[in-house]
């Protein structure tokens, strides 16, 4: 609907053209005009019964014409750079790495000296973990912003954060940035006045004088963090109210029903974006829409506000894509990339958590049945939307996948969690892996998992223990874990650490802001000294980074590895083997990966069901051994812990 506001924002925008460069502006234009009805409706669907809604959309509009003006020259040519080809993060060529840049190296002007390091191993994004201003102690690991638009001083300042983007830019590497939707610190601006009881700010949250609403909310919300910080609000002595706090209590969530707490934030994506953000990594989106009577996550509401965003977005800084970490299941996550016509228009990348989980899965039972069943759900990814893929992040591991995948291998859903928790936290008899649980819930018994990939695998009770074969063997589950999330499509994203080795770090007991937290012991502080030792032959260090920069390289030298939704599960021959074919017009790669810890035996028919004849040789791009298809009664034997990636 084309109406007044409109006709008088494009007016205007026409009168601002910069004339010696119209051609950036008239894209911009096109963009405008493609997209203003869209979001007039997704606007009006959220505030059409505000009093004030005109004055706020209009309020919007001013928003995005601004963001424009305010983005660089620069920024503006590589948004069309951007849209003129193939869509970039779908390359094979982006291979990422995620980082706490204060643990990693100290400060953001530390970081920018090591860009080096990334680039030996093959990496050209980089995700870093939050570094706009939080408190020191109750910050969430920097998930409680204070300031949005201001680097915390332990980090640097934004200008160190806009010379390190510069500098990544003239090296070919990309950004991605969090930003915290759900909630701010109670430090911040707003909090504090909201606290001081300034009307307009306590509209910003979720304020009551009493616990009538808080206790019916609570009712139909569950628990984020039980063992830490149960119940969903805290109350306030400064003001005499109850906040809404889902996450933690130093944690207050904003309260989008107020028009004013959007436009705010929308601003503040905008001032990312021109910051030279590659990617926005939107944190918590599911919880961003509270209503009684609900669990107040994954509600309609959120999704409409991120299409809004996504078209907002698309109009000024499209160059800009957007990351909705919902770790959910499958059916659940597949609505962040927006349904029906606007199927591939909400959010455009997510993370592919269930997969994450269920390597996890598969490696502690030496059994691919539980993931392969989830492979229909996550194939129904929409074209031109990617995965983040990935073994660890700075998170917990959950185990969120849905009980008719455990049923469909044949397990209990119930007996199949415990044992998969009691394997990780070393609970199970047999198990060499050393990790902890976290967030466990006492009346569902619900838990997650902590550690980090190398100690998971078992290579920290092989050094503990001197187990010279289960040190080999772990160093084989890494290479395995990580190929197969490597090579499977999407954005391949390393936590910094895995790529070198690094088992748990335990000196986070000795923190009184960290303690209660065992998810910092995979957050390492780096040895710069250890990650020296990948230079010398025969240390462990040297064996993991080699091995993932030889994944990487292979990835990196084969366009098909890229995300074009051209993956192929392959039939089941073996419970312990999962195998996938990455293929395009020219070339074919079949990858199978053992779970088992045992030798195990595949029958030649998986080839042939993929269109190969008896007598093709397959070259393996990861040992160069030669592989000749053989007859339907013969058997390919697979070592423990092996993969192939094979071609023609």
């Amino acid at each position: 609907m084309y109406t007044k506001d409109i006709h008088r924002h494009l007016g205007q925008k026409l009168k601002d053209i910069n004339i010696t460069d119209g051609s950036l502006d008239t894209s911009f234009l096109m963009r405008y005009s493609a997209n203003i009805t869209t979001i007039q409706d997704f606007f009006y669907q959220i505030y059409g019964n505000h009093g004030e809604v005109e004055k706020w959309y209009d309020k919007l509009l001013s928003t995005i014409n601004n963001a424009y003006d305010q983005r660089s020259i620069a920024l503006k040519k590589l948004d069309i750079d951007k849209e003129s080809g193939d869509i970039w993060y779908l390359s094979n060529d982006i291979v990422g790495m995620s980082l706490y840049v204060d643990r990693f190296c100290g400060t953001l002007k530390d970081l920018e000296q090591k860009l080096d390091y990334f680039q030996e191993l093959g990496i050209n994004f980089l995700h870093l973990m939050p570094v706009m201003e939080s408190p020191e102690g109750a910050s969430d690991g920097g998930y409680a912003v204070s300031d949005f638009r201001s680097v915390a001083s332990r980090f640097g300042t934004i200008e160190d954060l806009r010379s390190l983007e510069h500098t990544m830019k003239s090296k070919g590497m990309y950004l991605m940035l969090d930003i915290v939707l759900n909630h701010t610190s109670q430090e911040h601006v707003w909090a504090k006045k909201a606290a001081e009881g300034d009307k307009a700010y306590q509209d910003y949250f979720y304020m009551y004088d009493n616990r009538e609403l808080p206790d019916a909310f609570e009712r139909t919300m569950p628990d984020i963090f039980p063992d830490s910080s149960p119940g969903s609000f805290t109350y306030l002595e400064e003001s005499k109210k109850w906040v809404m706090t889902v996450f933690n209590s130093y944690q207050w969530d904003l309260n989008y029903t107020n028009p004013a707490v959007f436009i705010e934030m929308l601003d503040t994506i905008f001032f990312y974006a021109n910051l030279g953000v590659d990617i926005l990594r939107i944190d918590a989106p599911a919880f961003i829409w509270k209503s009684l009577g609900t669990t107040s996550q994954n509600l309609p509401e959120a999704h409409v506000l991120l299409q809004l965003i996504k078209h907002c977005v698309q109009v000024s800084a499209p160059g800009m894509a957007l990351l909705g970490e919902a770790i959910v299941a499958p059916k659940e996550i597949m609505k962040y990339f927006g349904t029906g016509r606007f199927t591939g228009r909400e959010c455009d990348v997510a993370y592919n958590a269930t997969q994450m989980a269920l390597q996890w899965d598969a490696l502690a039972t030496g059994d691919t049945r539980v993931m392969l069943s989830a492979q229909s759900e996550i194939l129904k990814k929409p074209y031109g939307t990617t995965w983040i893929t990935y073994t660890r992040c700075h998170d917990d591991i959950g185990l969120g996948y849905d009980d008719s995948m455990i049923q469909s291998a044949g397990y209990n859903p119930y007996s199949h969690r415990t044992f998969i928790k009691d394997y990780y936290a070393g609970n199970y008899r047999g198990s060499v892996a050393k990790g902890a649980l976290f967030g466990v819930n006492p009346k569902t018994n619900d838990a997650r998992i902590s550690g980090t990939l190398a100690s998971l695998c078992g290579l920290e009770y092989g050094i503990n223990h001197n187990l010279q074969q289960i040190i080999k063997e772990s160093l084989n589950k890494i290479a395995l874990m990580q190929a197969q999330s490597i090579l499977l499509g999407g954005l391949p994203m390393l936590y910094y650490g895995d790529e070198i080795g690094y088992t748990n770090d335990y000196t986070y007991l000795n923190d009184p802001g960290k303690d209660y937290d065992n998810r910092w012991m995979h957050r390492p502080l780096i040895d710069w000294s250890k990650n020296e030792k990948r230079k010398t032959e025969g240390t462990l260090e040297y064996m993991v980074f080699e091995n993932t920069k030889k994944i990487l390289n292979i990835r990196k030298n084969h366009k098909t590895f890229g995300d074009h939704n051209n993956i192929r599960w392959m039939s089941s021959h073996n419970i312990h083997v999962a195998g996938y074919v990455r293929y395009d017009k020219s070339q074919s790669y079949y990858c199978l990966f053992n779970y088992s810890g045992q030798n195990t035996f595949l029958t030649y028919y998986i080839f042939k069901e993929q269109g190969l004849a008896e007598g093709i040789t397959l070259t393996d791009l990861w040992s160069g051994e030669k592989i000749v298809i053989g007859r339907d009664d013969e058997y390919l034997s697979i070592k423990p812990y092996q993969f192939f990636i094979l071609s023609i």
